[in-house]
């Protein structure tokens, strides 16, 4: 394998991992309201997005597991937000590119 590539196999296992952490609609969306918003809890999210308050919890689970988001508890609320905008510049370069 040549090594005057760019980025490293191991890079790119772990970029294919959280590509496929945000690859569904709802993530997506979990994405765009979390930069729009900047903090949402769980109720605030599956309500927006009109699913489940388990699914809702599902997607959001595999998006902290994966480090998109984090959560800080604040009583009986779990308020989450984005661990980086930049989550949502891919949301932006996908517009551009299948427009």
């Amino acid at each position: 394998m040549s090594t005057d590539l760019p980025y490293s196999f191991q890079f790119l296992e772990s970029a294919t991992e959280t590509l496929r952490a945000i690859a569904h609609p709802h993530r997506l969306l979990i994405v765009e309201m979390l930069f729009q918003q900047k903090s949402l809890n769980v109720t605030e999210i599956y309500e927006r997005l009109g699913i489940e308050q388990a699914v809702a919890s599902h997607h959001l689970r595999i998006l902290k597991d994966r480090g998109v988001v984090q959560v800080r508890r604040d009583g009986k609320n779990s308020n989450y937000s984005l661990t980086s905008d930049d989550y949502f510049k891919i949301l932006e370069v996908l517009d551009k590119v299948l427009d």
